[in-house]
């Protein structure tokens, strides 16, 4: 079946689902679209965690959101880090999981299911370029956060990269700073995870 096409004034009429992002979230990443795919990556201690969770605690405001912690789980680790990222406030506004993807879907294909779902990491999940497609595809509605390890500034591995070419956010993460590198960019660009750490590591 062919797909709809749209006219001019049909895409400038078009009405867009936003993030209605404010304040610092706001200078980094303008307004995104409140689903399809963002996608995080940065090497380890660079702060990506700490803003996983900080941009989890603002999404709460306006979404629920499906954790799935396929590296660490509920380790004490991940508790920590949820403590330390204020996520007590949020109680019952994210769930944290640590699933299949094929457990994965047979949750989000429940009704009221979380209109957020963060996986963490990909390389953890074994989806292929194919089988991620299919997963995004099959919930045009809801917004897919990727969270990624890295090789140099790279994402790691060829279908990561892929991945992230295919997102509309891209954030990358290096000395406590989260770069907007996608198609959504605030006046300022980038959002700071922790002052004191991006200011030694940047110099400003």
């Amino acid at each position: 079946m062919a797909k709809r096409a749209y006219s001019v004034s049909d895409l400038l009429n078009k009405k867009y689902k936003l993030i209605p992002f404010e304040g610092e979230w706001h200078a980094a990443f303008a307004q995104p679209e409140s689903n399809g795919v963002w996608f995080i990556w940065a090497n380890s201690g660079n702060g990506k965690t700490t803003f996983v969770l900080k941009l989890c605690k603002e999404l709460c405001k306006y979404e629920r959101i499906l954790y799935n912690s396929l590296e660490e789980g509920a380790a004490m680790t991940m508790r920590n880090a949820f403590l330390n990222a204020g996520l007590a406030s949020v109680k019952r506004k994210l769930i944290l999981v640590q699933e299949t993807i094929q457990d994965l879907m047979e949750r989000l294909d429940k009704l009221k299911s979380p209109n957020v779902v963060v996986l963490d990491s990909f390389q953890y999940t074994g989806l292929s370029f194919e089988k991620y497609r299919e997963l995004v595809k099959r919930y045009p509605k809801k917004l897919f956060i990727i969270i990624s390890q890295a090789d140099g500034k790279q994402p790691s591995g060829r279908t990561a990269k892929r991945v992230m070419y295919d997102a509309a956010l891209k954030v990358w993460v290096e000395g406590y700073r989260a770069f907007s590198k996608g198609r959504y960019i605030g006046p300022l660009g980038y959002y700071t995870v922790w002052d004191r750490g991006a200011n030694e590591y940047h110099g400003n």
